[in-house]
Parts: C-alpha cells; sequence; structure tokens
C-alpha cells in the first residue's frame, strides 16, 4: 500500500490512483491482478454503472417479495388456524425476529461500500470466507426454495380459478377449464418458471421497471380488499371441493361458508374454539364472561395434515422473509448504504401495519371456515373478483423472480470469489451488460428441482428455516463487529446495540427449533461441513477476519491478565526464541523446537544486517510473508519476528529484549552450531515440499517463500563480515551465548540438526527399532565437579521429558548415562539418580559408565593426584541426597560447577577426543538426538575461539545434539 492509495478496496476510491499501476514493492504485480479483490475491482469499472434508486431498488422489491403469498393466499389461514389473539402474537413475533435483523443489516450496510451479493456480501465481509461463504450457500437455497414456493403459491391461485374440481363430481364453473393434478400442477409450475428465467435473463433493469408496474397493481388491489370489506354486503360463498384425502370415513366436511361482514359474534367466533352462531349465544357467552380459546386447529385441505403452532407460523414466516430482497440488489444500487437502511425500513413498517388490518378485517367479517377452507376467499369477496386475481399473479411472479435474481446474485458473488475452487467457476460468466446468465440458469434449474414438493406448505418450513438461519448470521455478524471494537467499524446508522444482536440470534434460534427440530438441526449440520470445507479448501482472501478482531480482543484482555510475578516452577514451560540465518538450512532444527517447546511461546527470530538510516525503507516489511508462509508449509505453531542491526550480536540481543509481550516471553535461545558444515537446502526437498499446490507447469509454479540461496551455492559470496560467507565470526558467536546468560535465559545449541528429518525418525516400522534420545547431564569438561542434581543438569533432564511428552515422541525412550570413576559405588550411584527421577516423574533408563581412561588425560589428573581435591560429586554420594538439598543447594565461591576457569584452555584436544569416543561408543543403537551438557563461556573474551574449539571437538560426529544451558529451577516434587 502506497501513501498515494490510502483506501483500500473502497469502490468510492477511483479516483485515489487506483489505475496508476502502483504496487507493493515486495509483492509480484502477477500475485495482485490473478487475486479476487483485484478482479472484483476491474470488473466494477467495466460493469454497467448503478441505476435503481431507494424506491425502486429496496422499497418495491421488498414489498413485493413479503406481500406475495401471505397478503393474497395465506392471511385467511393464518387467521383461521390460529384465532385472531395468537395470529397477531406470531406477526409480532415474526416482525421482532426480522426487526432486530434489519437493524444489523443496516448497521453493517452503512459501514462501508456494498458490492453485489446482497446479505452474502456483507457476512463474507463481517465473518470472513469461511462463516460467509457457508451462509452465502445457505442463503442461496433459501431463495432457490423461495423462488420455488411463490411458483407454487401461484399455480395454487391459477388452479383454484382456472383448475376443474380434483373430485371429479363438483360441478365445474364456466372457467374452470384447467387439468388438476399433481403432473399438471407440476407442468403450470414449470412453464411459469421459463417466463420467470426468460425476463431474469434480460436482467435486473427489465425487472425493476416490470416490478414497479406490479407494485401498482398489488397497491391497487389491495386498496380494492379493504374497500370491499366495507362495500360488499354479506353472502353465502361456495368452498373449494376438498379433495380425496378428506373424502373418507366420517361426516362430510362443508360445502358452504359464509362472508358476514363485521359482525360482533364472527370475530368472537374466530377468538373463541367453538364459535357463536346466534346473538343468543353471543349473550350467554358475555354473561359467562368464558375465557376465549386461543386457536382451533384443522386439518390444511390442501396437503390433509394437521396443523400446529409451528407450522402456520412456518407458512406466515414466508411473508417476512422478504426483507433481503433489496438487499439483494445492492450490485445494482446507485447508494446501497444510503438506499438499503431506509428503503427497507419503511418496507417492514409498511407491511406490519398491512397484515394487522387485514387481520383484524378478516377475523370481523369471515367465518372460521372459510377461512380454514378457501384460501381463495379474497377474490370471491371483493367488489370486481378478477381484479384480486391479477395481484395474486402479479405479486407471486414478482417474488418468483425477485428470489431468482437474488439467488443468481448470490451464486455469481460466490463464484467470483473462488471460495468454492472451479466447481462454481462456470457461475462467473456474464452478458455484455454485466448479467450473471449461467448463475441465472444454475439458478433456475435449481428451483426446478424443488417444484417437484408439489406444494407450498411442503417447502414453508425448509424455506423458513433457510431464511432465519441466514438472519441469524447477520445479527451473530453485526454482534462479532460490535464486540470486537474495531476503530473502522463505525456505521453511520447508529439505532442499534448488541443486545438487539443478541435478542434477534435468540429469537431466530429458538423458531427455528420451534417450526421443524431435525430441519433445523440438518441445516446448522450442513451449514458447519460447508465452514470447514472452505476453511480447508479455499485460498487466503483479502476482507479481514473478524476472528482476528475477536482474537485479538481476548488475548489483549488475557495477557493483562497474565501476572510475571505469580510465576511458579510448578507450571514452567519452554518459551523459545530460535534464531534461524536461513530457513533452507533449518528445516530439521525448526521442525525439531517446535516440538520441544511444549504448547509454551515459540518465536523464530532473524536478524537482517543494515542501517536504517542508508535505506529507503524498511527492508524487513516485504520478508514477513515469506516467513509466515514457511510456518504454515511446516505446520509448525510459531511466531516470526525480524529485526534489522548492524551485527548479530545488536540483533539478537534486540530480540531477546523485545520478544514477546506481558507474561509470555522467550525463557530460551536456541542457536544453529558455528561451524564449516555445508548447508543443504531442505525446502527443495520434494519429501518437504508438499505443501505447495502442483501445476501442469513445474515451472510456472511459485513457491510461497522467497529466501535467499545458501551459501555454497553462491561459491561462499553471501553478504556479511565473517568468513566463508557466514555473517558472524566466532568471537562474536560465543558473544552472543555469553549475552544470553547475563539476561538469564537458557542456552542451547544445535549441532547437525541438517541431518535431522522429523518423518523419518519418528516413524515407527517394525524395521527400525526402537527411538531413543541420549541425555549426558554432567559437564564433561570438568570431571572433578561433573553433578547431575545442578540447575543445568535438571534442566536438561526436563527438555529431555518434555520430548518425551509429546505424541510424535511419546514411544521414545530415554537414555541417561551416568559417568563414574572408579572407586565408586557403580550401583549405589545409579540408584541414587534412578530415586532422583522417580521423584521427578521422568521415566527413563540410567546407565553407569566407567570414564577413568579420559578422565586420566584431563590436565588437573596429569601429575596432581596428591594435589586434587575430592569432587563434590563423590562427597554429595557420601553425604546422601535429600528432597531439599536437590533443589536448595548453597554454591559456594569454590563451585564451578557452572563455571568455565580461565585455564580450561589447558584441556587437551586428546581428552576432548577421549570423550568424543566414549559418547560414540554408547549409541547402539543410535539415538534420534542427543543431549549434553553446555558449559558457561569463559570470563576472559580472549578465550572464546578456544571454547568454541572445544565444544566442537567435544560434538564431533555425533548427529543432532543439543548443547543445553540452563540458568533458572525448572523442576520441582512439590504439588
Amino acid at each position: 500500500m502506497s501513501e498515494r492509495t490510502p483506501l483500500l478496496h473502497y469502490r468510492l476510491s477511483t479516483s485515489v490512483n487506483e489505475q496508476s499501476g502502483e504496487h507493493q514493492p515486495c509483492l509480484p504485480r502477477e500475485a495482485v491482478e490473478q487475486s479476487p479483490a483485484f478482479s472484483r475491482r476491474k470488473s466494477a469499472h467495466h460493469s454497467r454503472p448503478k441505476k435503481l434508486s431507494t424506491f425502486f431498488g429496496v422499497v418495491i422489491p421488498t414489498l413485493l417479495s413479503m406481500f406475495s403469498v401471505v397478503v393474497f393466499l395465506r392471511i385467511g389461514f393464518v387467521v383461521g388456524q390460529c384465532g385472531l389473539y395468537q395470529a397477531i402474537a406470531m406477526f409480532l413475533v415474526a416482525y421482532f425476529i426480522i426487526s432486530m435483523t434489519v437493524l444489523s443489516v443496516c448497521a453493517i450496510s452503512t459501514n462501508g461500500a456494498l458490492d453485489a451479493g446482497g446479505a452474502y456480501y456483507m457476512i463474507s465481509r463481517a465473518l470472513g470466507p469461511e462463516f460467509g461463504g457457508s451462509l452465502g450457500v445457505m442463503f442461496f437455497l433459501a431463495n432457490v426454495c423461495s423462488s420455488a414456493l411463490y411458483i407454487l403459491g401461484l399455480v395454487e391461485a391459477i388452479v383454484a380459478t382456472f383448475g376443474l374440481p380434483e373430485d371429479g363430481v363438483s360441478p365445474a364453473g364456466s372457467l374452470q377449464v384447467l387439468p388438476a393434478g399433481y403432473w399438471w400442477s407440476l407442468l403450470y409450475a414449470t412453464g411459469i418458471l421459463l417466463l420467470c428465467l426468460l425476463v431474469c435473463l434480460v436482467g435486473a433493469e427489465i425487472y425493476a421497471k416490470a416490478s414497479f408496474i406490479i407494485f401498482l397493481v398489488v397497491m391497487l388491489v389491495l386498496a380494492t380488499i379493504f374497500i370491499s370489506f366495507f362495500a360488499v354486503r354479506p353472502r353465502t360463498i361456495l368452498l373449494p371441493a376438498a379433495p380425496p384425502i378428506l373424502n373418507g370415513t366420517g361426516p362430510q366436511p362443508p360445502t358452504m361458508a359464509n362472508f358476514t361482514g363485521f359482525k360482533l359474534n364472527t370475530l368472537l367466533g374466530n377468538l373463541d374454539e367453538f364459535g357463536v352462531d346466534s346473538d343468543m349465544e353471543l349473550i350467554e357467552l358475555i354473561s359467562k364472561s368464558a375465557p376465549p380459546s386461543l386457536a382451533d386447529y384443522a386439518v390444511d385441505y390442501t396437503t390433509g395434515t394437521m396443523m400446529s403452532f409451528a407450522t402456520v407460523f412456518a407458512v406466515m414466516f414466508n411473508g417476512c422473509t422478504g426483507i433481503m430482497a433489496g438487499s439483494n440488489m445492492s450490485g445494482d444500487l446507485k447508494n446501497p448504504s444510503y438506499s438499503i437502511p431506509r428503503g427497507t425500513i419503511t418496507a417492514v413498517i409498511f407491511t406490519f401495519i398491512i397484515y394487522n388490518l387485514l387481520s383484524l378485517m378478516v377475523a370481523c367479517s369471515c367465518d372460521r371456515i372459510l377461512l380454514q377452507r378457501d384460501y381463495s376467499f379474497l377474490r370471491d369477496i371483493n367488489v370486481w373478483n378478477p381484479l384480486v386475481t391479477v395481484g395474486v399473479y402479479s405479486s407471486t411472479m414478482s417474488a418468483a423472480m425477485s428470489n431468482l435474481i437474488g439467488a443468481s446474485r448470490i451464486l455469481y458473488a460466490l463464484a467470483r470469489d473462488d471460495l468454492f475452487g472451479t466447481v462454481l467457476s462456470p457461475a462467473k460468466k456474464t452478458s455484455g451488460n454485466g448479467n450473471p446468465w449461467m448463475s441465472v440458469l444454475l439458478s433456475w434449474f435449481l428451483v426446478q428441482l424443488v417444484l417437484f414438493t408439489g406444494k407450498l406448505n411442503t417447502i414453508a418450513s425448509i424455506v423458513t428455516i433457510f431464511f432465519l438461519l441466514v438472519y441469524a448470521a447477520v445479527d451473530l455478524a453485526c454482534l462479532a463487529l460490535e464486540w470486537a471494537s474495531a476503530p473502522n467499524f463505525r456505521p453511520t446508522f447508529r439505532y442499534f446495540t448488541w443486545h438487539t444482536c443478541v435478542l434477534g440470534i435468540v429469537g431466530c434460534a429458538v423458531m427455528m427449533f420451534l417450526i421443524n427440530s431435525i430441519y433445523a438441526s440438518a441445516s446448522i449440520a450442513f451449514m458447519l461441513l460447508l465452514l470447514l470445507l472452505i476453511h480447508y479448501l479455499s485460498p487466503t482472501s483479502s476482507w479481514g477476519y473478524i476472528s482476528q478482531a475477536l482474537i485479538f480482543h481476548q488475548v489483549r484482555k488475557y495477557l493483562l491478565m497474565l501476572d510475571v510475578r505469580k510465576d511458579h516452577v510448578k507450571f514452567w514451560r519452554p518459551q523459545v526464541l530460535l534464531m534461524v540465518s536461513n530457513p533452507r538450512s533449518s528445516v530439521g532444527l525448526i521442525t525439531f523446537i517446535n516440538d520441544i517447546k511444549k504448547s509454551g511461546l515459540y518465536v523464530l527470530g532473524h536478524v537482517q544486517l543494515g542501517d536504517l538510516d542508508t535505506l529507503p525503507s524498511d527492508p524487513l516489511q516485504c520478508r514477513y510473508d515469506s516467513w509466515l508462509s514457511l510456518v504454515d508449509h511446516l505446520n509448525i505453531k510459531a511466531f516470526v519476528n525480524l529485526t534489522l542491526a548492524d551485527s548479530v550480536r545488536h540483533g539478537v540481543q534486540h530480540l531477546l529484549f523485545i520478544s514477546g509481550l506481558g507474561g509470555m516471553r522467550p525463557n530460551t535461545l536456541v542457536l544453529g552450531f558455528y561451524d564449516d558444515c555445508t548447508p543443504k537446502d531442505k525446502l527443495t526437498d520434494p519429501a518437504l515440499a508438499d505443501a505447495t499446490v502442483p501445476t501442469q507447469d513445474p515451472e510456472d509454479e511459485r513457491p510461497p517463500y522467497h529466501f535467499p540461496a545458501l551459501r555454497a551455492s553462491i561459491d561462499g559470496k553471501e553478504e556479511g563480515n565473517g568468513e566463508n560467507g557466514k555473517v558472524m565470526g566466532p568471537q562474536e558467536y560465543v558473544a552472543v551465548i555469553a549475552d544470553a546468560m547475563k539476561m538469564m535465559k537458557n542456552v542451547a545449541l544445535a549441532r547437525y540438526f541438517h541431518q535431522f528429518d522429523r518423518a523419518s525418525t519418528i516413524s515407527s516400522s517394525p524395521g527400525k527399532g526402537a527411538l531413543y534420545v541420549d541425555v549426558w547431564p554432567v559437564n564433561l569438561l570438568r570431571p572433578d565437579s561433573s553433578s547431575y542434581v545442578d540447575t543445568c543438569s535438571l534442566f536438561l533432564l526436563q527438555l529431555a521429558c518434555v520430548l518425551n511428552m509429546v505424541r510424535a515422541w511419546r514411544h521414545a525412550r530415554l537414555r541417561l548415562f551416568l559417568c563414574v570413576e572408579e572407586g565408586r559405588s557403580l550401583r549405589g550411584s545409579e540408584g541414587k539418580l534412578g530415586q532422583l527421577l522417580k521423584e521427578l516423574r521422568i521415566k527413563a533408563n540410567v546407565y553407569t559408565v566407567p570414564w577413568d581412561q579420559q578422565v586420566a588425560l584431563h590436565w588437573q589428573r596429569q601429575g596432581e593426584a596428591g594435589k586434587r581435591r575430592p569432587s563434590r560429586q563423590s562427597r554429595r554420594e557420601e553425604e546422601g541426597l535429600g528432597k531439599k538439598g536437590l533443589f536448595e543447594e548453597e554454591e559456594g565461591d569454590d563451585d564451578y560447577v557452572n563455571s568455565f576457569p580461565s585455564n580450561a584452555t589447558r584441556l587437551s584436544d586428546e581428552y576432548l577426543s577421549a570423550v568424543n569416543r566414549l559418547i560414540l561408543e554408547q549409541a547402539h543403537p543410535p539415538p534420534a538426538v542427543r543431549f549434553l551438557y553446555l558449559p558457561r563461556p569463559p570470563a576472559d573474551t580472549r578465550r572464546y575461539t578456544a571454547y568454541l574449539r572445544q565444544l566442537e571437538l567435544l560434538t564431533k560426529d555425533l548427529g543432532p545434539t543439543l548443547l543445553i544451558h540452563g540458568v533458572t529451577p525448572v523442576l520441582t516434587t512439590d504439588l
């Protein structure tokens, strides 16, 4: 991001040099052009300009979607089945849920520029691709099923007007000429769907123009309906013929019902379970003050199933699900952030008033039998019957087209975001004017499949649950944005709080399971399956993840609660800073340290040599992506910390001082060993490159990380101040070790880990035998002061035990080697060490190793046999070891267990080679890794080179080895 392009992915900022070709200096232009965000912005420039206003783009589609089926075909069904009280209660509950959702939609839509996709776009950009993609699919399916539901409602109205009686006995009217039955209804629905398809293929603009005409027709019909309640006189209405499923044994269903006009007994009959048929009964009912029953559920004459609160609510709620119709048109609006809140709220308030007025008038003027047995009664009581028919046909057709267009736009947005790879790539195809015709065709095909269900009430529950799930997700998105307290979440619509979001989520969840717990559970399970699928298969998006904001919010809170003053040895864990010069040669060490960290902090550190004063910009910013890609590639749990310094020593000091936060700071520094071994590039090894995505042309495949070549591959000419292309010399290397110990950090030096391959090492095949880890917990450079109970030795034991606790290393066997001299009790030493391990709960095999021949070569034993003092180890073994003595020994001025005296240069190469051979002789079978005791560097800095050479001779040809020095207590036997 450059200073001239401060607005990222904002559609209204096209004047801020979006076409200037500027890009990040560290990011390849090809990668930018291939990203979904770039293609979305590029397509926005070439697409047609947005033309729809608030009224035409939001208010009209929302009103038509909400009015469609319920207002003309199911308003009497709801009142007839539930009674007026429960009908109004249902509307209150439904509108409470959608009102909470509308507030969330308004908040999200006014927090930035919206693009095509409506609710999917809002959820995906707020919650991230996993939730957005899975819920986008659910919303797509909801629109598909809803489109089918409206088409089935239209077919029902057509058959009721023009269809022949299904029983074949009732007389047919002059207009009833169409054959009736399941397959005929399916044929009519298919024809209507084809008509909707043709309109949708032309584009959203023609639908918007046609919808205005339909809107005028619907408003006219609604006006005539309200007038008809006052103008039409009472009459008797012939009920539709009952289907065969209701014409079994028992009393015959009624064939006539009454439109009574406004009468009190009719109103009470629609409140009371038994109804009121005369004025005497009315007087008697009033005198007794009998409390009216709330519901008188009956069998649905179209499906033959018994109705209940849940099934009626599911049908009724479809009249409230159109609130997203305006959001679905977001890609075609002039100003979505302005239009969606105002248009949606206006439509919701208007429909709520109309629904309640209609319910009240229906309850006051129509027999309950009429409401339960004739869903088209509004046509029969209208001042001009054909007008209602026209209103039903036009509104349901408009709602079906609206949902079909909405489904296609959501599918197109899903395809453009590449969340499902190549599965949805055909849906990206658009016509010359930007209409996604392939998405329209795919949506049409799925709607056609849903039409095979045959009846409106059959799929009403599924549609309602889908929409409730999406509404709950919108509330969840707004709630997450509010709780994350992100500074950039500042919507211009402020009439919401986190309380409204929670109420919306709870309301949606409760109603989902009340309607149908099986469908609700299956929908949630399907959504979670999609979530996991997208999480593991989709590429990383640039939208931002709300989970990251929430995690940051919580982590900051808990880091403040993590008090370093409350640290205790019982809860100690390794927190490692691993310094990496070049990851290409350090793969084995990086993966091994990931195992040994034991759920602790793990930081990959790197020092880049340079001076910021002489550089135009920070060279480290563009390298973080490569390091993070390496972390993902190796599947390790590590942070990355890079620094710029004039020397490696100063860079390591910087990282030791500043790495971590609060109570999470590195307590152990791990360095690669300073030797002349030729580094090997493990990132190019096919066995370790399984994270890269294979392509047809290997030359076009680009690795996700970019690290410099190893020094051996460029003939030792790598930039640096040391010899052989190294960035540091031996003097500086040992100084880094000394600095870390001064800062009270444990230190580990890793040698020969370029030979370590984790996959082959920990694989337990029958032919390879057991896996061993060798531990030498004594200072091999000081045989007179060797002890296995000092801080450093116990730290070795703890790290070995931690490694053994890791699942991959759980089958490994620890071998502990105890070096003893002649005259000492081998069994006694082994027994005391075994007792110590038992108290420390460490399972290991103890092996005693006589090393008299090696000790005889030490400079203290040559010619000074009579002057040498007894070793500290022998004195401790004679005095015995108590539990308290293991951890609370006082170190005197003459205790050199953790020191390296200035006359250490008198150690001969012969002694060091002999100890090296001793270690090699015990390796049968050879171990996977060795843990050795690391002495302190000498106080005299002139001795650093000799110190490093001694360590090199000691560990020569030992294979993967860790030289470890601990400075802090890490073990306890207390509870």
